[in-house]
């Protein structure tokens, strides 16, 4: 598949874009960083009436580098509204707020640490208890691995993992047969 920050789109972001995931993340390279906004840019204003928001989480300005997440707005808010997710991330130092802030925390905090923030799992719709398992375990000893490492019930993270990669199948089946990624974005 192209590299085009289109091509990205469907290739990382296809269940977020079918509705069926609160959020995906891609790292996208460019010739500049300024492209890299410009298209987030774009792409966030198409999306806006479906409900999905594109924003730049983090810039590496010496590769012209962009880590951009994908979401639905509303479920993104509802997630980090749950009190058992809110409190998880209030104990990994985050001030509760409003999406836009919550957003902006991880983004400092993708800035600023060595290595990503575990917590980033909140933030794509992963279950807690894997979350907090990923963490605890230091990312062994997981009962299954696909779109993430799942310290759970294997047999549900399973299914989701094949509904996600069903999911990216068919579209990326469709955006090389012409259709244009806004009209696979479903509403919310």
């Amino acid at each position: 598949m192209e590299h085009s920050f289109e091509a990205m789109l469907v290739e990382h972001c296809a269940p977020t874009l079918a509705g069926i995931k609160p959020a995906s993340l891609f790292r996208f390279q460019a010739e500049s960083l300024d492209l890299i906004r410009h298209s987030v840019q774009v792409w966030d204003q198409c999306f806006e009436p479906k409900g999905i928001r594109v924003q730049v989480l983090m810039e590496c300005p010496g590769s012209s580098v962009g880590i951009i997440y994908v979401y639905r707005e509303k479920w993104v808010m509802h997630l980090l509204a749950e009190e058992s997710r809110s409190t998880f991330l209030e104990q990994m130092g985050y001030r509760t707020g409003s999406a836009g802030e919550m957003l902006a925390q991880l983004s400092r905090r993708l800035c600023l640490e060595a290595e990503y923030p575990h917590e980033i799992g909140i933030f794509l719709g992963y279950p807690l208890q894997d979350v907090i398992g990923f963490i605890q375990n230091k990312a062994r000893n997981f009962t299954c691995c696909g779109y993430w490492k799942c310290y759970g019930d294997p047999v549900a993270a399973q299914k989701c993992f094949e509904r996600y990669r069903i999911c990216t199948q068919i579209y990326k089946k469709r955006y090389a047969q012409g259709t244009p990624v806004v009209q696979l974005a479903t509403a919310a």
